[in-house]
């Protein structure tokens, strides 16, 4: 069976989910139950699609001749399908248990959106055309910020409606790439673009209007003013949809652009990309630090690994202007393993964020502590998400970073003197990411899950439902699969990564090792880790057990020691304290964090102002005249070719 029939079943099934929430409005338990076990069973058809594709190097294009022209998938397509898949069947049944709270509240609009939602994504990368790309790009757009703004509070409505413009200024600046690029083929058709691509200065507008635009949609610093407004008022599965996944459609566009239809031309381009990516990752760490909310703590880290990603991006992109096909390999396979690590890994926090939230209603961490002993499954699940996260051995966040370490040590030994300089550059940034990656989630882990509750609430939580369980459990065994079984997955991304480059797959595993394609540079064994840690533990837990009765007899009890002073509740550890010679130190970069260029520049100028911000019918209208103006005078102006 083609693939592509198999996400046409996932699309159906998207459907039939949304439809039944809608019919089923005024019998929510039992059809928005139904509408979860579909839509799952919708995401698992795009993960056998993606691959399918992926393990037999199985090119769509040709295949279904009636869909050809307006559909196909290679092998990007096929690695997004699945992180689009993975990401959607693991909230689709999370949504099982998750949706309980909006029985007679509207959940059924919440679910139908996020079918719309789903099924335009899993589209939106299989299209083989312009406009049938630009026509989901804009059904992406409205389903996310309807979501954005489902719970009709003042505070949704005026992040929705940043939401709203930034992404329409994105989506503006990415028509009016893909209309050049297409005037110049002289058809909508990405085959032919890709044939013909544009040169020179035009090239290079195009890639900074790509860059610009899907650097919006992917929240790059600096571009990111929406994501932390808009991921934690939505709910949290979609939330999940929001910040793990669409956030990706910005990073196939940067690919698509940059790689598949420019050539990557230019070094400038790649080293543009390694500097925003590496400037991304460390500040948007940076910024997660400062947060007490969980949720706008985890949207920062989005900002944080879709900079690690674009580190990856650029190195390629450097390796391939520079014709150094290994680089340009080693540099892609990095950022596409963590593409696909990042959607797990963070998945899984952003599900069991929503579990914590689920119970305590509330996103304050210094509200929490003690979650271990009464939501023990989401801790454990939790525990490995950010582990993985930190890039710690053997789980996959480790594996995809030390792949993207190992192209930019290539980079630093082949190639002009800027290579020299921004390898070392790269590696010192994503090194700094690490480590303050993991002081956030000591951070968060410790605050909210450890020590004693420091609420009455949080004494009095339970465990969620089994399908927010089985949801988060399985990411958190999909962390620790794509980390110990790199040695067998690593060869597929290299794979996918050849082929977008034209040239012959590079090995890059051989037995239990894996290897930047030179085993003399480096090698790792994730197998050999995770059986000498397994091995590891046996000992403190063997301790542990044989000591546990005196250990409890030697337990003191009552208030802590404080200094000769009385104790008080707020003397324990919060989340602010933990971060506070951070924010004092680094005072200059936190202090401009808050208000981005959209609020400070846009939103006056669509707004009608006012407490609760909406938008202005006459100011839109004169807004959409002046993006049409400019895509239909302007385009064939700059590129020489008539429409």
């Amino acid at each position: 069976m083609s693939p592509l029939v198999l996400v046409c079943f996932a699309l159906i099934s998207y459907a039939v989910a949304a439809i039944l929430s809608y019919q089923g409005r005024k019998h929510e338990q039992e059809s928005l139950r139904l509408a979860g076990v579909i839509s799952a069973f919708g995401g698992l058809f795009g993960i056998i699609a993606g691959i399918s594709t992926i393990v037999s190097g199985y090119d769509t294009a040709d295949a279904i001749a009636a869909m050809s022209h307006w559909f196909s998938m290679d092998m990007l397509s096929a690695l997004m399908v699945v992180v689009i898949s993975v990401v959607t069947m693991a909230a689709s049944v999370y949504s099982i248990n998750y949706l309980e709270e909006y029985y007679g509240k509207g959940g059924w609009k919440v679910n139908v959106l996020f079918n719309i939602f789903a099924a335009a994504m899993t589209a939106l990368v299989v299209s083989a055309n312009v406009m049938v790309f630009i026509i989901f790009m804009e059904i992406i757009s409205l389903a996310s910020w309807l979501i954005v703004i489902s719970d009709g509070s003042v505070k949704s409505k005026k992040a929705g409606l940043q939401y709203f413009i930034a992404d329409h200024a994105a989506s503006l600046l990415a028509v009016v790439a893909f209309m050049i690029v297409a005037s110049h083929a002289d058809s909508y058709q990405f085959s032919a673009i890709m044939q013909n691509p544009v040169t020179g200065a035009t090239a290079s507008l195009v890639f900074l209007l790509a860059l610009v635009g899907f650097g919006i949609k992917a929240a790059g610093i600096g571009l990111h003013g929406w994501l932390p407004k808009a991921y934690p008022i939505a709910p949290s599965y979609c939330s999940t949809l929001i910040s793990c996944v669409m956030v990706k459609i910005g990073i196939y566009g940067i690919l698509k652009f940059a790689i598949l239809f420019l050539g990557a031309t230019q070094l400038w381009w790649g080293f543009l990309v390694l500097i925003f990516g590496a400037v991304s990752s460390v500040l948007g760490v940076m910024y997660a630090l400062a947060e007490h909310d969980i949720k706008r703590l985890l949207a920062y880290h989005t900002i944080e690994n879709i900079g690690i990603i674009l580190i990856g991006v650029g190195v390629s992109m450097i390796g391939i202007a520079s014709h150094h096909p290994v680089l340009a390999l080693l540099g892609l396979l990095g950022g596409l393993y963590h593409l696909l690590n990042h959607a797990v890994f963070k998945g899984l926090l952003c599900l069991g964020s929503g579990s914590i939230v689920f119970r305590m209603h509330t996103k304050e961490m210094d509200d929490m502590g003690g979650l271990a002993k009464t939501m023990p499954k989401t801790a454990a699940a939790f525990l490995i998400g950010t582990l993985a996260i930190c890039a710690l051995p053997p789980l996959n966040g480790f594996v995809s970073e030390w792949f993207i370490y190992q192209s930019l040590f290539s980079m630093g030994k082949v190639g002009t003197v800027a290579n020299l300089l921004f390898g070392p550059f790269g590696m010192v940034m994503l090194a700094f990411t690490g480590a303050l990656a993991c002081m956030c989630f000591v951070k968060v882990y410790g605050i909210c899950f450890t020590g004693a509750p420091k609420t009455e609430r949080a004494a009095n939580t339970r465990e969620v439902g089994p399908a927010m369980i089985t949801a988060t459990t399985s990411l958190a065994i999909l962390c620790v699969v794509l980390g110990v079984c790199a040695p067998w997955i690593a060869p597929y991304f290299s794979s996918i990564a050849s082929s977008m480059l034209n040239m012959a797959p590079i090995t890059v595993a051989h037995g239990l090792t894996v290897y930047p394609a030179v085993a003399d540079q480096a090698i790792l064994s994730t197998p050999v880790i995770a059986i000498a840690l397994a091995l590891l533990t046996l000992v403190p837990a063997a301790l542990l057990y044989a000591f546990r009765q005196r250990r409890l007899e030697r337990r003191h009890q009552g208030d802590p020691w404080a200094c000769g002073y009385q104790y008080e509740q707020k003397m324990t550890v919060s989340a602010a304290s933990i971060t506070r010679p951070m924010r004092h130190m680094f005072g200059f970069i936190y202090n401009n964090r808050q208000q981005s260029f959209t609020e400070r520049f846009v939103l006056p100028y669509l707004s009608n102002g006012g407490e609760t911000p909406t938008l202005d019918g006459r100011k839109v209208c004169r807004f959409c005249i002046i993006a049409v103006v400019v895509v239909v005078l302007f385009v064939p102006l700059i590129s020489g070719v008539s429409l």
